[in-house]
């Protein structure tokens, strides 16, 4: 384990010139991006409060680059206060989730906000999905190592584990099952990618993202 620390460790050493090509990367097109589609967003902002009367935002603590929290931004798919009346993790249908946020969510809209969380520098486009506190004080010292980059928007547990929700709903006790198999499971992924960390690999994660949602 303390090799696998290490080696971790001097991959993200060795590669510092192309973490900061990657930085300028997601500072130049999520710039852009947010002022090309700004149109979308303010129709996405306008659909959800026609719908659900209620913030534009959900805006949940989350944990980012060496521990750090910061607040997400995501279009609201629930209810006003549905973090309050459920689990942290969405199972199947659930019914917090509104008819807006329902489209949103298939269809990966929600997180176009999240484009802000990467031009101020708290998230990448690529990376480790950032998780609650409750959950990342779980994590072993092993598993810590995925803070050791800035979360992102997409990764490879995004892809493989698109279907979580309803994979979630099908077990007797979802948050135990999240738990105990598919966050471990997740972390693999996340330390495949931190092996192999760069912006060409990043460019592929994205492509094959938007070949995920197109397919589904």
């Amino acid at each position: 384990m303390q090799t696998e620390k290490l080696d971790i460790a001097s991959v993200l050493e060795a590669r510092k010139a192309q973490l900061a090509m990657k930085r300028l990367m997601d500072i130049a097109i999520s710039g852009a991006a947010l002022l090309v589609i700004w149109p979308v967003l303010a129709v996405i902002a306008a659909a959800i409060v026609i719908d659900d009367p209620g913030p534009v935002f959900y805006r949940q603590v989350r944990v980012g680059k060496d521990g750090e929290t910061f607040r997400i931004f995501k279009f609201r798919t629930m209810i006003v206060d549905a973090d309050k009346k459920g689990l942290s993790i969405t199972v199947g249908r659930d019914n917090r989730i509104t008819r807006v946020g329902a489209f949103l969510r298939s269809t990966k809209l929600d997180e176009l906000a999240q484009l802000i969380n990467v031009f101020v520098g708290e998230m990448s486009f690529v990376g480790p999905r950032p998780e609650v506190p409750r959950y990342t004080e779980l994590y072993t010292p092993y598993q810590r190592q995925v803070l050791l980059v800035r979360p992102g928007i997409t990764d490879y547990a995004s892809i493989a584990y698109r279907s979580e929700s309803e994979l979630l709903a099908k077990a007797e006790d979802p948050e135990r099952m999240y738990i105990e198999e598919i966050m471990p499971a997740k972390i693999e992924l996340n330390m495949k990618y931190l092996r192999e960390i760069s912006p060409l690999a990043d460019i592929r994660l994205i492509l094959s993202t938007i070949a995920a949602i197109v397919r589904d």
